[in-house]
């Protein structure tokens, strides 16, 4: 008991702080702004719409704070006005408008109660409750639950505390008023936190869209990774069986070049090794890996034999070479095919019907990849998107610090173009 009634003290005590800070220091929820979101696009409509019903309240409102014949006095008009005013604040500072509303409604019970005449609704007259309801309603909107019920409790408490000091026999609406304004509450909470769960939907897909490709480009440059393995793998071999070879085709070689030579065999078969053994776990262990992995990594030369399987799968390619054509660097040659491959797979997925144009440029410094097709027989399907195949060609050229670009062509159609320096990009 005496740990109870410890935890009881020090919640009391704490108590005060916990309403000043959810009931006026605490900031509301932000509004996201137009096009993100969660964003209110109803809100203009909303705010207009709530302009005219907070002045058509103010016009019925006047008649409940003076006497019935009288003039209309200058202080309700003030008092009803000011009242509208809160209410539409609300849409930019719930919180501080919920408060003048709460102010402005117990002047209003003070000053209604001695005019009314017995029968009427009191202390909440039918704008009162509205007035109220609206004011908790846009409040809910913007913070937490928990500090939807601790207004909502200090509003009914406030109404039960007007009804208390009066002058004559009332119709209390202490009933109606509590049940309209828990209605209020209620619904506003359940949009909340319908817009809450929409937005840490679209947080989520993101997050996760995101994910995917963080997770694709990775998988793409492993397998990047396997391919120049298996050039720098094979040139590194033959480097080693050379300098094997070299003391033999000369007469009667030197020690000195033996040795040197030597030295290149041996460091060449450390290197050999010591690829294999950070690059190997790259290696996958399906079944069409194992299959793969002693096959040639394919060049430009090949560039006939894949135009040829895409023609047999029933588009039109057609191909040019400009400039001398020569061989290339393994890892340009094998980036260049592997763009051409994709792009062209790409069409076939993307752009079906369509006609397509391979283009292949020979300069001195740099080789040129230029791939077309024109729009997609058939409209319904996309003929564009950045997707799996693109970020694999950006991850290539990138490597090899060349650029690639792609968009929409003339006519409906796709490109990509791809510039592939034959210089060490360091």
């Amino acid at each position: 008991m005496t740990g109870v009634g410890v935890r009881m003290r020090g919640a009391l005590r704490g108590l005060p702080r916990m309403l000043r800070e959810d009931l006026w220091t605490t900031p509301v929820d932000p509004v996201p702004p137009m096009g993100t979101p969660g964003s209110p696009v109803w809100r203009p409509v909303f705010g207009m719409l709530l302009t005219l019903g907070s002045a058509a309240l103010a016009l019925a409102h006047v008649s409940d704070l003076i006497p019935h014949g009288a003039a209309v006095a200058e202080y309700a008009v003030l008092l009803v006005v000011l009242q509208s005013l809160a209410l539409v604040a609300g849409m930019w500072r719930p919180l501080y408008a919920w408060w003048a509303s709460l102010v402005l409604m117990v002047v209003s019970v003070r000053i209604a109660e001695p005019v009314m005449t017995p029968g009427e609704l009191f202390p909440w007259t039918g704008p009162e409750i509205a007035l109220q309801s609206g004011a908790l309603f846009l409040l809910t909107l913007r913070v937490h639950p928990r500090r939807a019920v601790l207004a909502l409790a200090l509003t009914l408490l406030t109404g039960l505390a007007s009804s208390s000091f009066t002058t004559q026999a009332h119709n209390y609406s202490l009933d109606v008023g509590a049940l309209t304004v828990v209605t209020a509450v209620v619904i506003a909470a359940a949009l909340r936190a319908l817009r809450v769960a929409r937005t840490e939907l679209v947080e989520q897909s993101e997050l996760t869209e995101e994910e995917r490709s963080r997770r694709t480009l990775l998988e793409e440059r492993n397998r990047i990774a396997r391919e120049l393995h298996d050039v720098v793998a094979h040139h590194m071999s033959v480097i080693s069986i050379q300098a094997q070879v070299a003391p033999h085709l000369v007469e009667n070689p030197s020690d000195e070049l033996r040795e040197n030579l030597a030295g290149i065999r041996e460091n060449a078969v450390e290197a050999l090794a010591e690829l294999r053994r950070v690059l190997g776990v790259l290696r996958s262990e399906d079944a069409v890996a194992d299959g793969l992995r002693h096959a040639p990594q394919p060049t430009l030369d090949r560039l006939d034999e894949l135009i040829g399987k895409v023609r047999s799968a029933g588009v039109t390619v057609v191909t040019e070479t400009s400039g001398r054509r020569r061989p290339l660097p393994p890892g340009v040659e094998l980036s260049a095919f592997r763009i051409v491959q994709e792009a062209l797979s790409n069409v076939l997925r993307h752009a079906p019907g369509a006609r397509a144009r391979v283009e292949v440029g020979y300069h001195s410094a740099a080789v040129t990849v230029r791939v077309t097709n024109t729009a997609p027989a058939s409209p319904g399907r996309p003929a564009e998107g950045v997707g799996h195949g693109l970020l694999g060609m950006r991850e290539r050229a990138a490597m090899l610090g060349g650029e690639l670009t792609h968009g929409r062509a003339p006519g409906g159609g796709y490109e990509v173009l791809a510039t592939l320096p034959l210089e060490d990009p360091a």
